[in-house]
């Protein structure tokens, strides 16, 4: 399978990651992005760490908003 975009510079590409979203032009998946903003690193400092420029970060953020958006929990009731 070839690289698909999924969001603005957000793609899988099962040649890297199989299945999971990747910040476009790199090897770092989103999640490794959103668990250090979530361990305390700045943007700017997640940026500089994984040599991804600062619009990735945001669009690392904006495609898992995206996707928690599209979420639904069914919650049982007694």
């Amino acid at each position: 399978m070839a690289e698909v975009e999924v969001a603005p510079r957000i793609v899988v590409d099962d040649a890297i990651h199989p299945g999971r979203p990747i910040i476009k032009g790199s090897r770092i998946p989103v999640s490794l992005v959103l668990g250090s903003l979530s361990a305390g690193l700045s943007p700017s400092e997640v940026a500089r760490q994984y040599e991804v420029a600062e619009e990735d970060i945001r669009a690392a953020l904006d495609y898992a908003r995206a996707v928690a958006e599209q979420e639904t929990v069914p919650i049982a009731v007694e």
